[in-house]
């Protein structure tokens, strides 16, 4: 492959990766007030920070290439958030949205990760040496996020089950979260 070629697939990456991240930092604040339990709502709120960040980081990087950040919408992005919305809206017992949510978030992580992984390596290959600090640094982060997504998902999967057993079977709905509203 032509080095033009790779640059060429390198900056549509990265301005697929700024599209999915700025639809990333619209979508954390719904997931985090989905949330009833308390250390995934926190999580969500941690990481849309982390996600700003990774937007500056895209900017800064798609800037010394002399591109602009605006390209097309990233779909994957958008049909993972619209999975994990349609999820909320079914309004399952917080338990099970907690699990959904956790799904759908370790869903978007893999997708970074993916997508992160093979941007770096292009960087790489095109010695943008200052871009592969900074994609190495968020894919650090995604994957960490991954594993606190696993851990909790230890805990809230095994009260989703719990609590399924004490269910007459019928659908819950959610408790309000009036210290949050």
């Amino acid at each position: 492959m032509e080095m033009n070629r790779l640059k060429h697939l390198y900056i549509e990456e990265l301005k697929d990766l700024y599209s999915a991240e700025t639809q990333l930092v619209k979508a954390l604040p719904k997931m985090a007030n989905a949330a009833s339990s308390e250390d995934l709502r926190e999580g969500f709120e941690e990481h849309l920070g982390q996600t700003k960040e990774h937007v500056a980081r895209l900017e800064k990087i798609l800037k010394a290439l002399g591109e602009s950040a605006q390209g097309k919408k990233c779909k994957g992005m958008e049909g993972l958030i619209k999975e994990g919305s349609e999820m909320i809206e079914k309004d399952p017992a917080p338990e099970e949205l907690d699990a959904g949510l956790i799904s759908a978030a370790q869903r978007v992580e893999h997708y970074e990760i993916a997508g992160y992984g093979c941007v770096g390596t292009y960087a790489k290959l095109l010695g943008e040496d200052q871009a592969v600090s900074l994609l190495r640094l968020t894919l650090d982060e995604e994957k960490k996020t991954d594993e606190k997504l696993t851990q909790l998902a230890s805990s809230i999967n095994l009260e989703a089950v719990e609590s399924e057993g004490s269910e007459e079977g019928g659908s819950r709905s959610r408790k309000t979260k009036t210290a949050r509203a």
